[in-house]
């Protein structure tokens, strides 16, 4: 079991071990031939530990800013930008990121992830403070019985592929009482991740909290019971957004979104099938198989479009639910849209505001049965 902090390798031997954070740690190597090869994929790494915490007042600083102001186009783009019309052709969409590298030359391709935990059970991240990690901030891959709460994420807005948290292959965690800024989804939720409970998460800047990109490269993806409640979300891109490529295959079923307070956010609920984050991506049939998802008390201010439901053409959306939705326009320096709604069925418990009138109500006629394929 080892972590790697920087260029320095040291040993884990005992479980139920905490490590107390009280001091700021700076990531940040002098010379590129610290990294050897393409680069770290992480910074610092926790691998099949037991009985895990980390705790503290301290900071973990990634010096990401040498990676953004390296390449900050070639990453990849996350589609919904392409609802976001500037009404003043003027401002930049790509304004550019501050250079504070010291470094010189070319930085290695992969960027590193801050922290970072594997195949561990029973983690708690606590009090500590991230920022301007490279790429994700803290990342949780095949884990079981998390915990994060009381602990901030810091990244500017621009800075591309910085999520706050990252979820991967894992079960039973629970996140709150966290204040999450970066340039990319504040948390993430990725296949193979259930029983997820997040609760009193302050997000912004950032792109929201999203399930997915889920089924790329027609892979099989599967979540389930998910909630997310008493979440605030400020100028974010998005607010809560469930995203799935073409030609996946599998099922998100039991997503709950309660009482999501949005203030001044582009497209503050959103259903996305056809999501690409390149410039083209191929047209395929098969879909993640999306159902059970509620929307209720969702609240507050946006500025591109309030809903947008993009479900699959062979596969619709099934039983979302809506109640509560009160959402008011702030017509400031983007063009503004109706809610869209594309194979998306269901129910209206309540009248919205705006009125979300092309939600099909009931099942679709043509309802296939699941497939083994879509199964999970």
């Amino acid at each position: 079991m080892y972590f790697l902090w920087g260029p320095f390798l040291s040993r884990v031997r005992t479980a139920k071990q905490t490590l107390y954070f009280n001091w700021m740690a700076q990531l940040l190597p002098r010379q590129t031939s610290m990294f050897g090869g393409r680069g770290l994929f992480q910074w610092l790494e926790f691998t099949k530990l037991v009985g895990i915490t980390i705790q503290g007042d301290g900071t973990i600083d990634g010096s990401g800013s040498m990676w953004w102001q390296e390449t900050p186009f070639e990453d990849p783009v996350d589609n919904e930008s392409e609802f976001i019309i500037p009404l003043n052709k003027t401002v930049q969409q790509h304004p550019p990121m501050p250079i504070r590298s010291e470094l010189n030359g070319k930085m290695p391709s992969i960027k590193p992830t801050a922290l970072r935990f594997y195949g561990s059970f029973n983690v708690t991240v606590t009090g500590i403070t991230i920022q301007n990690s490279p790429q994700c901030h803290l990342k949780f891959d095949n884990c079981i019985g998390v915990v994060v709460h009381d602990m901030k994420t810091s990244s500017p807005g621009d800075s591309p592929n910085t999520d706050g948290i990252h979820l991967q292959n894992s079960k039973d965690v629970l996140i709150h009482s966290t204040d999450l800024a970066c340039g990319d989804d504040c948390i993430s939720i990725q296949t193979g991740c259930s029983n997820v409970y997040i609760h009193n998460v302050n997000c912004g800047p950032g792109h929201g909290i999203s399930i997915g990109g889920l089924g790329k490269e027609n892979t099989k993806a599967c979540v389930s019971n998910i909630t997310v409640r008493d979440v605030v979300l400020h100028g974010t891109m998005t607010g809560v957004r469930i995203k799935t490529w073409q030609g996946g295959s599998g099922s998100v079923q039991g997503v709950l979104f309660s009482n999501i307070q949005v203030s001044e956010v582009q497209l503050p609920i959103v259903i996305d099938q056809f999501y690409c984050d390149k410039s083209v991506c191929k047209n395929q049939t098969s879909a993640v198989a999306l159902s059970g998802i509620t929307y209720e008390k969702i609240r507050g201010t946006y500025t591109v479009k309030p809903v947008h439901f993009a479900c699959s053409d062979a596969l619709p959306c099934m039983d979302v639910s809506l109640t509560t939705i009160e959402l008011q326009p702030l017509k400031e320096q983007y063009h503004l849209y109706d809610p869209f709604c594309w194979k998306t069925f269901g129910e209206l418990n309540t009248p919205t505001m705006p009125p979300i009138s092309c939600l099909q109500i009931g099942k679709p006629s043509s309802n296939r049965p699941q497939s083994d394929h879509d199964t999970c």
